[in-house]
C-alpha cells in the first residue's frame, strides 16, 4: 500500500440529494468535461476532476473527458493543439497572439465561430446526452455556449468553467452565462469580478490536482524515503522536466554535483531526484554517469505525490499544477523556465508569497540548493511553512461537490 495513503480526503463527503432521487431511475448523472490537449495541463485538470468524482460518488457519475477541438470540430479547427505546440516552441509568436486576443473581439470571434461550427459539436452532446458541461479550457466557454444556445440546450444543461490558469486567466475563460466559475488565486477571481461575473458565480477552491494530493500530508517522508531507495538522511532536491523531459535537466544536475558532491570529509551535501517523463535517452545518460553524489533518474511516473513528500525542494517550470502540488506538499520552488503569456506571472506569485524563487542559469540554481541544503536551511524551513499555508489539498474535491450540486438545475434535455 502506500505510504500514509487512504481516502481521508473524501471523508464527509455528501452525496447531492437531488442527486440520489434521481439516479436510482435512470442510472449514473452523465457529466461532460471540455478540455483541448494544447499543453498537458488542461487533460491533467480534466483527470483529477474525475477522480475527484469517482473518489467521492462512485460509479453514481459516468464522467467523460472529450477534446472538442480535436475530435468534434471541422478542419481547420481540429488542428488547434498542433498550432499550440508550434507556436508556444516559438515563445515569442505565443507570447504575441496571447496578449493580442486579451481584448473584447476573441469572444465575438468565438461566437461566430461557434456558430460554423454547431452541427458537429451538437452531434458530440447528442452522443454523449450530458447532464451537466465543465469547461477545463479558455477556448471552451463562447463555443460551447453558443452552440447550446443554437440547439435549445441552454438552461437546460448546467455549464460550469473551471479555471485551470493560477496566478492570472485570459479573458477567454470566462462567461457571464455559465452557472459559476471555480477560481484558483484572488487575481484571477478579481479578474472574473473585472468581465462582469456577479459574486455568486465566483467560486475560490484551488486548482483541480491528482487526488492523491488531498493525503499528501499525511505521508511520513522517512518512510517514503525508505520505499523509494532514497537516503534517509541526505537532504533532497525534485527536478521535473515535465511529460517530455524538457530543459536543461543534464546541466542542471551537473551543477548540483559541483556544489553537493564536495562535502565534509568527502561526503555529499544532498541528493538529486530527475523526473524525466518520457525522455527515456535522457534517463539513460543519467544512469550511465557515476555521480558524486545519489542521482534517482526517473522516467514517467504514476506516484509524483510519493516523490515531492518525500524531498525539501523542487526544480521546475513555473505551470500551474505542479506549483499547487508543490505548495499542497510544502515544497519551496526554484521556477526555472515558463511559458510566456499564462504562466509568466505564476512567477510573481511564488516571489511574491515568499515561497520560491525564480532562476534560469544551472549555476545558480546549484547555489541556491547548497545554501538551502546547509546555512540556508532555516530559509528553506521558513518557505515551507509558508508554501504549506497556500497550498489547498481539497480543492479537487470541493470543486466536484460544486459540480456534483449542478445535477439539480438541469431540466430534461434528452429522450430516453
Amino acid at each position: 500500500p502506500v505510504v500514509g495513503e487512504g481516502a481521508g480526503g473524501a471523508a464527509g463527503a455528501a452525496e447531492p440529494t437531488e442527486a440520489k432521487a434521481g439516479r436510482g431511475k435512470r442510472g449514473p448523472t452523465k457529466v461532460l468535461i471540455l478540455m483541448s490537449d494544447t499543453g498537458g495541463g488542461h487533460r491533467a485538470s480534466a483527470e483529477a476532476i474525475k477522480g475527484g468524482f469517482r473518489e467521492l460518488y462512485g460509479s453514481g457519475y459516468d464522467v467523460s473527458v472529450v477534446d472538442l477541438w480535436s475530435n468534434h470540430t471541422p478542419w481547420p479547427y481540429n488542428l488547434m493543439p498542433n498550432w499550440y505546440s508550434f507556436l508556444v516552441s516559438n515563445g515569442w509568436m505565443w507570447a504575441s497572439l496571447y496578449k493580442g486576443s486579451s481584448n473584447q473581439g476573441t469572444p465575438q470571434m468565438l461566437k461566430a465561430i461557434g456558430t460554423q461550427v454547431a452541427r458537429r459539436v451538437h452531434q458530440a452532446f447528442v452522443e454523449l446526452k450530458p447532464d451537466v458541461v465543465v469547461s477545463v479550457h479558455p477556448l471552451m466557454q463562447h463555443v460551447p455556449l453558443r452552440v447550446m444556445h443554437l440547439k435549445g440546450l441552454e438552461g437546460k444543461i448546467p455549464f460550469a468553467t473551471v479555471v485551470t490558469d493560477y496566478a492570472t486567466a485570459h479573458p477567454t475563460w470566462f462567461h457571464k452565462r455559465v452557472n459559476f466559475c471555480c477560481v484558483p488565486t484572488d487575481n484571477v477571481a478579481s479578474e472574473a469580478r473585472q468581465v462582469g461575473l456577479r459574486e455568486d458565480q465566483i467560486r475560490q477552491h484551488g486548482l483541480p490536482i491528482r487526488v492523491a494530493f488531498a493525503d499528501a500530508r499525511k505521508m511520513q517522508p522517512r518512510a517514503l524515503r525508505r520505499k523509494l531507495g532514497m537516503d534517509l538522511k541526505l537532504p533532497a532536491v525534485l527536478i521535473v522536466g515535465g511529460g517530455e523531459g524538457m530543459g536543461p535537466l543534464m546541466a542542471t544536475v551537473e551543477a548540483l554535483e559541483a556544489r553537493l558532491a564536495g562535502g565534509e570529509g568527502g561526503k555529499p551535501l544532498g541528493q538529486v531526484v530527475v523526473i524525466c517523463g518520457r525522455n527515456r535517452k535522457l534517463v539513460g545518460d543519467l544512469q550511465a554517469r557515476k555521480w558524486g553524489m545519489p542521482v534517482h533518474p526517473l522516467g514517467f511516473v504514476t506516484n509524483m505525490v510519493e516523490w515531492m513528500r518525500a524531498c525539501d525542494c523542487i526544480v521546475t517550470k513555473a505551470g500551474p499544477g505542479t506549483i499547487a502540488e508543490s505548495l499542497i506538499c510544502g515544497l519551496p520552488l526554484i521556477l526555472n523556465n515558463y511559458i510566456p503569456g499564462q504562466e509568466f506571472d505564476n512567477i510573481g506569485q511564488v516571489t511574491d508569497n515568499n515561497v520560491g524563487i525564480f532562476e534560469t542559469d544551472p549555476a545558480r540554481i546549484a547555489d541556491k540548493v547548497a545554501f538551502w541544503f546547509g546555512p540556508g536551511k532555516s530559509e528553506r524551513e521558513d518557505m515551507s511553512r509558508r508554501a504549506l499555508k497556500l497550498g489547498k489539498p481539497q480543492a479537487t474535491f470541493e470543486i466536484v461537490k460544486d459540480l456534483a450540486a449542478l445535477e439539480s438545475k438541469a431540466t430534461p434535455a434528452w429522450s430516453a
